[in-house]
């Protein structure tokens, strides 16, 4: 799961609400990060919080026996309130996207 060499997109929803810079970021934090470290589903979450001014990328997995792992990713970009709470990462086996929980459909 979430290999690079696989085609990536980021949704229309993800694109309006996220500078490009930081949707990169997200893939960063897949490929360098996460990727090796932890096993990845085909569905990530990442909560988006404000630390002292600037946005952190927490990576949040639960697993089935109630358990949840997380990893904070501090970045150096500005944090807003418009910013979205949640940003999803889905990988089919064939292509990855970045999008909003409102555009799954699972609503």
């Amino acid at each position: 799961m979430f290999e690079s060499n696989h085609a990536r997109y980021a949704s229309y929803g993800t694109v309006a609400a996220l500078p490009d810079d930081m949707i990169d970021a997200i893939w960063q934090i897949i490929d360098h990060d996460l990727q090796g470290l932890f096993p990845l589903d085909n569905l990530l979450t990442f909560k988006l919080h404000n630390h002292q001014g600037t946005t952190t990328f927490e990576y949040v997995q639960s697993d089935d026996n109630q358990m949840t792992l997380r990893a904070g990713f501090d970045t150096e970009f500005g944090y807003t309130p418009e910013l979205p709470e949640t940003v999803l990462a889905y990988d089919d086996g064939d292509s990855q996207i970045i999008l909003l929980p409102s555009e799954t459909n699972d609503r």
